[in-house]
């Protein structure tokens, strides 16, 4: 939607003979806010920008009625409001359906898929980019540090984004991070089938308030989720994708096997067996999250 409002607006302006740096001092704002908005490449714009907008352009109100729609989306990159909720969030629960999470890709892979942006201007901008998400991660290692669980689809082990190597080294950024006491990987298997967040990927965030918030993204659109009933209902798809996944001892096996090319003859058990393992895990670590996959738990306590 923010695309689309840019469009109008550029065909607008285009038609009333305008440049950019004319638009912008007829609204009050400088010309590259006017190339933000065209290029959806910014800060969306404020509802009293797009009643000034549709005024100086003609555009009998069409401005004003695609706000809303553009007020409600949030670009992953763009979006102040989700970042700040992030750096504030006491955890933080992601279900990634195509990529790695940034908060846990390497560089060489947040490059790769940084640089599929279309609307990237240059090298100078792609490295900026990179820099910011690497420097999001340090978040992972400070004292106030959230608790991170990971849900990976398995489209996500299975692409090799950014070629195999880069790939290899991110499938063993995952095992590192998964052996730190405070972040969870788990992984969704194909076998598991159809699911309700199939369309794209999606973060819960817990904040010290006890409130919550959640981000849904797709390939070519994000929204945050701020009403509770709405909130409600996607950590209950969370907890469900939590649930159909994989136990995190098996995940870590699975991207280990994925690792070594041979995942096609390792064993996938039924979902009896994981609900049985995952009930094991539980009594294990009692209040602690899923563990596993690091050598630290090998035994078990013996069943009533």
């Amino acid at each position: 939607m923010a695309a689309l409002f840019g469009a109008r607006v550029r065909r607008l302006r285009t038609v009333a003979g305008l440049t950019q740096a004319e638009l912008g001092a007829r609204v009050h704002v400088v010309s590259t806010r006017i190339t933000q908005i065209e290029r959806a490449s910014g800060a969306k714009p404020t509802l009293e920008l797009a009643r000034a907008l549709d005024s100086v352009l003609g555009a009998d109100n069409l401005l004003v009625e695609l706000w809303p729609y553009v007020y409600r989306e949030a670009f992953p990159d763009w979006s102040r409001a989700f970042m700040a909720y992030s750096e504030r969030a006491v955890s933080i629960g992601e279900y990634a359906a195509h990529v790695v999470p940034g908060l846990l890709q390497t560089e060489a892979y947040a490059r790769a898929v940084l640089s599929l942006d279309v609307l990237l201007t240059g090298q100078a901008q792609l490295e900026d980019r990179v820099t910011a998400r690497l420097n999001r991660q340090e978040r992972l290692t400070s004292s106030d540090r959230p608790a991170l669980w990971v849900v990976l689809d398995e489209a996500v082990l299975r692409r090799p984004v950014g070629g195999r190597s880069v790939m290899r080294d991110q499938l063993a950024r995952l095992l590192d991070a998964a052996a730190e006491p405070h972040i969870t990987v788990q992984v969704l298997p194909f076998d598991q089938g159809e699911h309700e967040s199939m369309g794209g990927s999606l973060t819960v965030l817990a904040l010290p308030d006890g409130s919550e918030v959640a981000y849904t993204e797709g390939s070519d659109y994000g929204q945050l989720v701020e009403e509770p009933t709405n909130v409600s209902r996607h950590k209950l798809i969370y907890d469900r994708l939590r649930a159909a996944a994989l136990p995190s001892r098996m995940s870590l096996d699975m991207i280990r096997s994925v690792m070594k090319d041979n995942y096609r003859g390792v064993h996938v058990p039924s979902r009896s067996e994981r609900r049985r393992l995952a009930q094991e895990q539980l009594q294990q670590s009692g209040r602690r999250q899923l563990r596993g996959g690091d050598g630290r738990s090998s035994r078990h306590r013996p069943r009533p």
